[in-house]
């Protein structure tokens, strides 16, 4: 891998980081998880987040309530709030550590421009997009899966409302692919694209024409 391919896929890595995070952060904090709109009241809708549930009326009137407590949450918000938690630490210490191990980006600490330094910066930034973008898509499929169960289920009559997806489950599942696709471009960066002078083999032929020099032979008595 030539240095310049290096340099744009880890600065294309670093931007995606960036703006995967911040996906995840409105992901996270967007009330749209789950949507449902009812027959009987058909000028209001309803809105499910992580943080509080919402009534939307048709004049674009908004009221928000936040949940009483964190222990009487339903199990799979309270996952989900928890997994996208952590999932927002780790991808802000993964692209905090991807912005400085480029080398567009020059650092006050003479040792961080060491090349071994920053790759070993981008690696850890890279693996830390990754499990980011597994701790994203995790809550954001299990809301989904368990909407679509609930949705179909035949148990419960056909009147009753259900709960649809919202954008915010969309916001997420995208944020989850930008993260991978950032870890792996961070990670591919990383890669020795070429062998330096030091892991260079020196040709044996050339070791023996060295070692054999003009001998003189002394033929004074």
């Amino acid at each position: 891998m030539k240095p310049s391919d290096a340099r744009l896929l880890e600065l294309l890595g670093t931007l995606l980081s960036i703006a995967a995070w911040l996906l995840s952060m409105a992901t996270t904090f967007t009330s749209t998880w789950l949507t449902l709109s009812t027959e009987l009241l058909p000028s209001e809708s309803y809105q499910l987040g992580l943080w509080e549930t919402c009534v939307v009326q048709d004049l674009g009137v908004q009221e928000c309530r936040p949940y009483d407590s964190l222990l009487g949450l339903p199990p799979d918000i309270k996952l989900a709030r928890i997994l996208m938690c952590v999932a927002l630490g780790t991808g802000l210490l993964g692209a905090l550590l991807a912005v400085p191990g480029t080398h567009a980006v020059t650092a006050c600490d003479p040792r961080l421009e060491d090349p071994e330094v920053k790759r070993v910066m981008k690696r850890v930034g890279g693996a830390l997009c990754l499990a980011t973008g597994v701790l994203g898509l995790l809550p954001v499929s299990h809301v989904a899966h368990l909407t679509v169960v609930r949705f179909f289920d035949p148990g419960l009559p056909a009147l009753v409302p259900r709960w649809e997806f919202g954008s915010a489950l969309f916001l997420g599942w995208t944020a989850g692919v930008v993260h991978l696709a950032a870890g792996g471009l961070l990670l591919a960066s990383a890669r020795r694209g070429r062998r330096g002078p030091r892991d260079t083999p020196i040709p044996l032929a050339g070791v023996r024409s060295q070692d054999r020099g003009p001998r003189t032979r002394d033929e004074s008595v």
